[in-house]
């Protein structure tokens, strides 16, 4: 895969996202998951980006947390992130980005914008909500009484925001398609000229 300049600048921008996106309310903590804005960062880098650069950008975005930048939610980072219970919600983003890129390249009419986005959305929680309950289970401290049902209970909370930011993606991705559309093109006729 060839990458151009503008495609390297939108991967660093979108890992930039995650991490801005990661922190800006992660002080909202329920049960052992932060309320972030990752899940509307990692579905418009697919639906923006598409399949192969959305999920490069995101896989920056871990990359970049695991060799310690503090870029995870709480403003965290390092290797210790790989037996934390969150970290499948971070795997989650790259297959979250991926699959919602791969599903606009092949229609990207406004309804399959809005089914992709929501795909992702079930996605991240799936796989997230799952690991996590296998991390508690397996080698993570849980909570006295802990269940499958808690874990899923910890997540309502920070759906209907995540549902909300689902369909705002794929509202806004068209709009923003067109202008980095428009923009690329227009500062590619100005050097070509």
């Amino acid at each position: 895969m060839k990458l151009k300049a503008i495609d390297l600048t939108l991967c660093a921008m979108f890992a930039a996202l995650m991490a801005i996106g990661a922190n800006v309310t992660s002080f909202l903590v329920v049960g052992g998951v932060p309320i972030t804005l990752t899940t509307f960062f990692c579905i418009l880098a697919g639906l923006i980006l598409g399949s192969r650069l959305g999920a490069l950008s995101m896989l920056v975005y871990a990359l970049v947390g695991f060799v310690g930048a503090p870029v995870f939610a709480g403003f965290t980072g390092g290797p210790s992130i790989f037996i934390k219970p969150t970290f499948g919600f971070i795997l989650s983003y790259i297959l979250v980005a991926y699959v919602v890129g791969k599903m606009v390249e092949r229609n990207n009419s406004k309804t399959t914008i809005f089914v992709a986005a929501f795909v992702g959305f079930i996605i991240n929680y799936v796989f997230g909500t799952n690991w996590m309950y296998a991390a508690y289970v397996l080698w993570a401290a849980a909570p006295e009484g802990f269940t499958y049902k808690m874990a899923w209970a910890w997540m309502v909370v920070p759906l209907p925001k995540d549902i909300l930011l689902a369909a705002f993606a794929a509202v806004l991705a068209p709009r923003l398609t067109r202008t980095l559309s428009y923009t690329s093109s227009t500062m590619n006729k100005k050097t070509a000229a």
